[in-house]
């Protein structure tokens, strides 16, 4: 069996150490598993020989592996029972003064040649070797929980670090059955810096009273293919964990206005609700299950009213081909007639901005997302305006629900919903390109094994459109004027000459 390093010390019990320590055990290493809280040690040890009995039981590994397995997980009594070490990992709590005093012990224990690695997901790696002797041979490894099921891990090199211990935790990352990717310094690494779109994008929709949190979970799952919502997901990582990462990122980048936190999960968090481990966040549980509210019905309407649709539609042949295929009687005419529900499709705008420009009756204005493709989608999304009728609103409702595909109307937004979300995932994925933080392959391997994403967030772009991203952030720039929607100038070069944004420069 390959061992990149033959004894491995793992200091902290908890969740991920013990992760750690159970496949660094699994790839052959000699693992000697140490923490401070008396016991700790032992049943995270307990815990894990438990999981490798089941596996035997079921017939998933031999009594001959079971057995070396057991022997190579041990408990440390001391830290200086680590001086043999060829890599020491640390999982301890995510506090820099602790984590450099541990360092700093351990470097007077272990030896001049032995690797050091913080499994640190928002502390810099810079910072906590400030104090080493040594800072050339530590580095971040950053494994995500569950550890034995999360296939991907950062490897992060300081501004000291020698090059060549990060190509050994590599190495030794694939030994382990993992994925590295490799992560400059830099505030949120890879995963949880690509990942700030998702929830605050969500958070921002919700805080413009656009739609709650329901209709957006089933928005973003339904339309882009999310597993799960993002606020399904806030309730699953639990606030007291994913709040504090929001503010470190916002903060450590200078307050830059793409990784703005919200208000919500600030207040959410002060009065603990913070998710599905206490029962509620920003849905109630009730034996685990999240109790979701139902989702309005499309309404009857006897007399749809006949249809116009914008000259500047997106995807517009698709959109009338559509509502040919619902039954619409569609007006053909340089403008809507009096009776006419006119059907706007922007790209960024709003409804509002959209019937101004071009002189629509607002009353009689609904806007349609036609991003993604109708066929690629299980779920459409209206959008109305200010002033536009109940009887207008509920027209379009029940047309484009005719044929049963789910309907969801929201209030006047730029860019609705999912593009907004998918342009700012887009967006700072293209910008973490832009600063070399990591290439392109490794952002996509990243994200998908981390986050779970449908795709990676550069093919998400490419799919829909580079062209059609940065229109969405040019005009929502101008809706809201906030900086937040500013395009990366990876995403602007590239989406202007219709290169992939996986396109690196040579």
């Amino acid at each position: 069996m390959n061992k990149t390093y033959a004894v491995v010390g793992v200091v902290g019990a908890g969740a991920m150490g013990r992760g750690i320590a159970q496949i660094a055990a699994q790839a052959g290493s000699t693992v000697k598993l140490f923490d401070v809280q008396a016991g700790a040690a032992a049943t995270a040890r307990a815990a894990v020989l438990l999981q490798w009995d089941k596996l035997h039981e079921k017939g998933r590994l031999d009594a001959a592996e079971l057995a070396s397995r057991r022997a190579l997980l041990a408990e440390a009594g001391a830290l200086s029972a680590l001086a043999d070490c060829d890599l020491v990992i640390e999982a301890v709590v995510e506090k820099l003064d602790v984590k450099q005093a541990l360092f700093a012990e351990l470097e007077t224990i272990v030896r001049p040649d032995t690797v050091l690695a913080s499994n640190t997901s928002s502390l810099s790696i810079t910072a906590i070797a400030a104090r080493l002797q040594r800072p050339q041979r530590f580095a971040g490894y950053h494994f995500f929980n569950p550890v034995p099921l999360m296939k991907v891990v950062e490897v992060i090199g300081g501004l000291k670090t020698d090059p060549a211990v990060c190509d050994g935790l590599q190495r030794y990352a694939r030994d382990m059955g993992h994925t590295p990717v490799l992560a400059q310094d830099t505030p949120g690494f890879i995963v949880n810096h690509a990942g700030r779109a998702y929830g605050t994008e969500a958070l921002r929709i919700v805080g413009e009273g656009v739609a709650d949190f329901a209709t957006v979970d089933r928005i973003l799952k339904d339309q882009v293919g999310f597993k799960l919502g993002p606020f399904e997901l806030m309730d699953l990582t639990a606030l007291d964990v994913s709040h504090p990462v929001m503010e470190s990122v916002y903060r450590q980048y200078y307050d830059e206005p793409r990784y703005r936190p919200s208000v919500i999960t600030a207040q959410r968090l002060a009065g603990g609700v913070v998710g599905k481990k206490v029962g509620e966040g920003f849905y109630r549980y009730h034996d685990g299950v999240a109790q979701v509210p139902g989702e309005p019905v499309a309404p009857q309407v006897a007399d749809i009213p006949p249809v116009w649709v914008s000259p500047r539609a997106a995807r517009r042949a698709e959109l009338l081909q559509l509502l040919k295929d619902l039954g619409a009687r569609i007006e053909t005419g340089v403008s809507p007639s009096p009776q006419a529900l006119t059907v706007v499709s922007p790209l960024g705008f709003d409804v509002t901005t959209v019937a101004v420009v071009e002189r629509l009756d607002p009353a009689r204005t609904i806007g349609i997302d036609m991003l993604v493709d109708d066929a690629s989608t299980r779920r459409r999304v209206l959008a109305t305006n200010p002033a536009t009728r109940i009887d207008m609103r509920e027209a379009a409702h029940a047309l484009f629900a005719r044929d049963g595909k789910a309907v969801s109307v929201v209030r006047d937004s730029g860019g609705f919903v999912t593009q907004r979300v998918v342009a700012a995932i887009v967006n700072i994925a293209s910008d973490i390109c832009q600063q070399r933080i990591c290439t392109p392959r490794d952002l996509e391997l990243a994200v998908t094994l981390g986050l779970g994403y449908p795709l990676g967030p550069l093919a998400m772009g490419d799919r829909y459109g580079p062209a059609n991203v940065l229109e969405v952030l040019f005009n929502m720039q101008t809706v809201y004027g906030d900086p937040r929607y500013r395009p990366s100038p990876w995403l602007r070069r590239r989406g202007a000459i219709g290169l992939s944004l996986s396109h690196e420069e040579l």
